[in-house]
């Protein structure tokens, strides 16, 4: 609910240029955003992606003797996942007020446990570490505790739109090892581990859908704010639990050497693909962008706000994605009713400077 001001205080309120949207908008319009979306999310979570870690993939089957360059690279990520129960909490409680955004993190924490779940099992039944292993390892990590790496929500929605991207990209080249189309690691063919990496890769990919529409919402509405948090995430951008882990220079070493992930993977199929995902030309295009953005004061003078912005990235790009999400969550509230009692509109930023439309010559 609204704050009630009293008439005698109404003068202290900053004001909002008539025809603008006032913050307050901004922030409902992307809540009722995040509601629709995590309700889409749930049905197709549910419909499409309901496996189970146990009985999902035929265990016994998993070869005994995989290379151990393969053992420590599923056992770094089983290391990563056990941090799923910190991951959830800290999100949940960060964002917590909101509906759609504090639930969608209670299903996105069920599904993480699954992936922790999937590799603690591809660890077990390797035969190469024994259960007594496993569950001081288990005890070892658990003794630290995992924190958000930002102090505010929007740049931890960013964060998770390049760690969720870059987790895939990890699944997706284990499978290509362990499906033989890659050779930096020889022996490491074996269809069981393939189905777990290329399901768990189908989720986190489903997590970054979920989060880069997050992140377009804040894009479209706060486009200053939020290109300055793409800004400071990518300057120090680190994959989670990294200085938790043990051995994780060892880990980070053999992912590299293996062809999984490394830095050159980050710039090329995390960085570049989330940027094309945002409008964003390029890193050097960005920064060059806030940094040419001068402060002007807003009506009033109250406040500041930023200009130039604009040519920072292609904004109707953005634009037309959340029209697409809007038209997406309208499709399936209809099909439950909800548009006849919460109707769900998409309302339009006035802030975005108009392309002029040169005439024909006659």
């Amino acid at each position: 609910m609204s704050a009630i001001v009293p008439p005698n205080a109404l003068a202290d309120v900053p004001r909002t240029p008539a025809g603008l949207l006032s913050n307050r908008e901004k922030d409902r319009l992307i809540e009722r955003a995040f509601l629709g979306l995590y309700r889409w999310y749930t049905a197709r979570s549910q419909e499409t992606r309901n496996w189970n870690p146990d009985q999902g993939f035929n265990w016994r089957q998993l070869r005994h003797d995989l290379p151990p360059e393969i053992i420590r690279t599923i056992t770094g990520f089983f290391a990563v996942e056990q941090y799923a129960p910190d991951y959830t909490a800290e999100l949940v409680n960060m964002v917590r007020r909101s509906h759609g955004r504090s639930h969608f993190q209670l299903r996105w924490g069920s599904e993480e446990e699954k992936h922790a779940d999937a590799w603690e099992n591809a660890v077990l039944f390797s035969r190469q570490r024994t259960p007594e292993w496993i569950a001081a390892y288990k005890e070892r990590l658990r003794a630290q505790q995992w924190h958000l790496p930002f102090p505010d929500a929007v740049h931890n929605l960013v964060y998770t739109v390049f760690q969720e991207r870059a987790t895939q990209l990890n699944y997706l080249n284990l499978m290509k090892l362990a499906q033989g189309r890659s050779d930096k690691v020889l022996g490491a063919v074996d269809p069981v581990l393939a189905s777990v990496a290329q399901t768990i890769a189908v989720d986190e990919a489903a997590h970054y859908n979920f989060f880069l529409e997050g992140a377009r919402l804040y894009l479209y509405y706060y486009p200053a704010r939020t290109l300055e948090a793409i800004k400071n995430v990518i300057g120090q951008f680190s994959m989670p639990a990294s200085s938790l882990v043990p051995d994780w220079d060892e880990f980070s070493t053999t992912v590299y050497k293996a062809g999984i992930y490394g830095p050159r993977d980050f710039n090329r199929d995390v960085m570049q693909v989330a940027f094309r995902n945002l409008g964003i030309e390029s890193r050097k295009r960005l920064e060059e962008g806030i940094k040419a953005t001068r402060l002007v004061p807003t009506f009033g003078g109250e406040e500041q706000q930023q200009t130039a912005i604009w040519d920072t990235f292609d904004y109707g790009a953005v634009e037309g994605d959340v029209r697409r999400l809007h038209v997406k969550i309208q499709d399936y509230e209809r099909g439950i009713g909800f548009d006849a009692v919460d109707p769900f509109e998409f309302v339009e930023n006035p802030e975005a400077p108009k392309k002029q439309v040169q005439a024909a010559d006659d």
